[in-house]
Order: C-alpha cells, then structure tokens, then sequence
C-alpha cells in the first residue's frame, strides 16, 4: 500500500520540482533576448512530446538533433545574457530591508530636491538606489561612506572640485553606502553609439541588477531614470517623485 501510494506521489512531486525549475529560468532571463529564445524552445518541447505520444519517429529524431546541437550554439550567441543572469543570480539575497511608505516619501523628497539642484548648476549625478539585488560588488569599487541620504551631502559629492564625483553613489534603504563607485557600461546594440558613458553606466547597473538609476546629464544638465535596461522619461519633478515612489513602493510591497 504504501509503495502505491509513493508511485502516485512521486511523479507529482517531479512535476512540481520541474515546473517551478522552469518557472524560474523564465524569470531569470526576463527583459533579455534569450527570453524569447527560450519562448521558441517551450514551443519545440511542446511540439516534442506532441510528436512522440502520436509516434512521429522522423520528427522525433529530428527534434532530438536539433536539441543536441542547439544547446551549444545557444551558450555561444547568448553568453552575454547568461554571464549577466548569473551575476544577478549570485547577488540575490534572502532577507531584504522594507521601507515604511513615510519613509520612502522622505527620501524621494531628498533624492529629487539634489538632482534638481545638480541640474540647475550644470553639475552631473549618478545614484544607484539598490532594491533586491544587493550591490556589494559594485559598493567594494567606490569608496565607502554610510551615512544618511540627504540633499546636501548627495551635492556635495558631485560637486566638480569634489574627489568623490567621479563614478556613482550607490545606497541601501535611506544610507547611501558608498560614492565613486564603478557600473558596468552598456553596449546594448539599440541605443544610439553617441549616448555618453554616464548614460551607458546607468543603462548597465539597470541591466545587471534591479537598482533604479537617476542621473543628470553634465552636457545637457537633463535629469533621467533608467530601471530594467530602459529609460524612463522625466518631464518635470512631479513626474520624477512619482517614478521614484511608484518603483521604491512596488519592491517595498513585494519584499
């Protein structure tokens, strides 16, 4: 009976472990070309195991050697894709500070109030708001600070005579954790060659990680927010302190 029973079980719980497996690929590559790739090869499987339960035997062979070869090219084209995706993996941590919806309005308000001012001066930024994935490999290239974020001290920092402006602060719930710091550069193909390196640094954090970007342009003094890889557009300083609180209130829920 109780071997009966364990045979009832035990693909169940295969079928749980293997859907949850796939589940979680699919959000690991989410928001990269590999994730419509891997679209194409549900599809195939789909088609796979369609073709065997109906007997297909030369559909079958030819999907089993075009799976065996597949896997390899897929590693060469997509290298990129899986080299990021297993830096943010490596990066994921468990337990994660949530902000008090008051708390996230205050620094928003400090966070808009000295890019603002950045801007008006013709000063350029680059901050780094960590969200899930922790940031620490990029906190170790800076110079460590931990203080709490204020208008002020985040000025100060990128003033031009200031030994800190060069690179981007990086912080953690309200303390910014470090300034100077290095982020990897973009070479998204679908951005234009002539966006700056301060525009292709925020592009490649926002790649790798979760953090969400705000910077102010040094030619153009304009202010933007990148998150996902993608620029978001800001208008005027509504715009950006609903962006903020939008993108800070959404992972606060979610941790």
């Amino acid at each position: 009976m109780t071997f009966f029973i364990w045979d009832i079980v035990k693909p169940t719980i295969e079928i749980c472990i293997l859907w949850f497996v796939f589940y979680r690929t699919l959000v690991f590559f989410e928001g990269t070309r590999a994730f419509q790739v891997l679209k194409g090869i549900t599809y195939l499987l789909i088609a796979f195991l369609v073709s065997q339960i109906l007997g297909f035997d030369i559909l079958n062979w030819l999907l089993t050697k075009f799976f065996a070869i597949s896997i390899i090219a897929l590693m060469i084209i997509f290298q990129q894709e899986l080299r990021q995706g297993l830096a943010r993996l490596g990066q994921q941590h468990l337990f994660t500070v949530s902000l008090e919806e008051s708390e996230i309005i205050a620094i928003v308000e400090e966070l808009t109030s000295a890019v603002y001012k950045l801007s008006r001066q013709g000063l350029g930024c680059l901050i780094a708001l960590e969200r899930e994935i922790k940031l620490n490999t990029f906190v170790e290239s800076g110079i460590a600070i931990d203080a709490k974020i204020s208008s002020e001290l985040i000025q100060s920092i990128f003033k031009s005579h200031s030994p800190l402006h060069d690179g981007g602060v990086i912080t953690r719930g309200d303390r910014i954790l470090a300034a100077s710091c290095l982020f990897p550069l973009s070479d998204n193909p679908n951005f234009s060659k002539i966006i700056g390196t301060r525009h292709r640094a925020a592009l490649g954090i926002t790649e790798q990680t979760d953090a969400i970007v705000i910077m102010v342009s040094e030619e153009t003094s304009e202010i933007s927010v990148a998150s996902d890889g993608k620029f978001i557009p800001v208008v005027n300083r509504e715009r950006l302190v609903n962006i903020l609180r939008s993108l800070l209130s959404i992972e606060s829920k979610k941790k």
